[in-house]
């Protein structure tokens, strides 16, 4: 299995996941690596680790998922692995539900969400975001 860190969907996955037809509640696994230093594009706090901009973001989106019907399950390191093989760990795990993807879509555009997303690229070096389905 090959695995890619990313911190930007590419357009033809985007197309793909946002135009399913299943459109009832997720939940969105992240697994989150970070930059040794935060990277702005202004320049700004260069003593900042990676972890500690994407934590600016963390704290910020938690009422951006509010404001769209979604909350933070769960957010915590990644310690250990027991079962499988990876070449690298990620550093985090974050699980955050949505009402839909539309939901998801909607909380992106707005302007306190993309406020905020500066952290999130100025301290991920990349990530996995994989959709779940609640079980009823």
């Amino acid at each position: 299995m090959e695995v890619t860190n990313e911190t930007a969907s590419r357009p033809e996955l985007a197309q793909a996941f946002f135009s399913d037809a299943d459109h009832g509640p997720m939940v969105m696994v992240n697994l989150l690596k970070f930059k040794d230093k935060a990277t702005y594009p202004d320049g700004r706090d260069p003593d900042l680790s990676g972890r500690e901009a994407y934590d600016r973001y963390g704290a910020a989106v938690v009422d951006c998922l509010k404001a769209v019907g979604g909350h933070v399950v769960y957010s915590g390191p990644v310690t250990g692995i027991l079962l499988g093989d990876v070449g690298e760990l990620w550093d985090a795990v974050a699980l955050a539900y949505y009402p839909s993807p539309q939901a998801m879509l909607q909380m992106v555009a707005t302007p306190e969400y993309q406020a905020i997303e500066i952290h999130r690229y100025a301290g991920l070096a990349g990530q996995l975001n994989i959709r779940t389905k609640p079980r009823a």
